[in-house]
């Protein structure tokens, strides 16, 4: 196994694999999805996030995203729909992660149930964009993510989703997106 995977704090690990989190909805009332909130420590600890082709016609076009999609019928769960669009969209292969666990389910205004996995990238892939769904991928500091999420009081905290924003560059994580990165972000700095 990779050093830097096995140097990763098995702090966060413990507080993923250990939390309590949301659950799903009843069955039937929305669309199955799956993202993957994804580690690299090269040398600090970053998490990945994608934006979102400029599409005029594309539902998501220019937003901040954990890489991810719907599941199709060819999935054998969630879990797996969040690896095989690892692999679609930045062309990191399933062999390369170490999977966390569960982040749980997240609901979106236009019913889809997402289910937030975490896991830890090796780095041995080379990112492969698919250009057609993005238009950059980005590497963020969790320090950055964990400064923003305690200068802006959202620590423990239900926020309105409106309120909900990390800004990181020339980029803002908003929605759907910033509600599973608040959740991750209080089961590590519960932990």
């Amino acid at each position: 196994m990779d050093n830097r995977i096995e140097l990763f704090p098995e702090k966060i690990c413990a507080a993923v694999e250990n939390a309590e989190h949301p659950l799903p909805p009843p069955p039937g009332m929305f669309d199955p999805t799956s993202v993957m909130a994804l580690f690299m420590v090269e040398p600090e600890i970053r998490l990945l996030f994608i934006r979102k082709a400029d599409t005029k016609t594309y539902t998501w076009a220019n937003q901040m995203a954990f890489p991810g999609g719907h599941k199709e019928k060819t999935d054998a769960s969630t879990r797996h729909t969040a690896l095989r669009e690892l692999k679609e969209e930045v062309g990191i292969d399933s062999s390369n992660v170490r999977m966390i666990g569960s982040l749980g389910h997240f609901q979106t205004l236009n019913n889809k149930d997402i289910e937030a996995w975490a896991g830890i990238w090796n780095q041995n892939d080379t990112l492969v964009i698919d250009r057609d769904e993005i238009a950059r991928v980005y590497k963020i500091p969790l320090d950055h993510l964990i400064k923003c999420h305690m200068g802006r009081g959202f620590f423990n905290k239900e926020v309105d989703i409106m309120q909900l924003v990390y800004p990181y560059k020339d980029a803002r994580i908003w929605g759907v997106t910033a509600k599973i990165l608040a959740h991750l972000l209080n089961l590590i700095l519960n932990s």
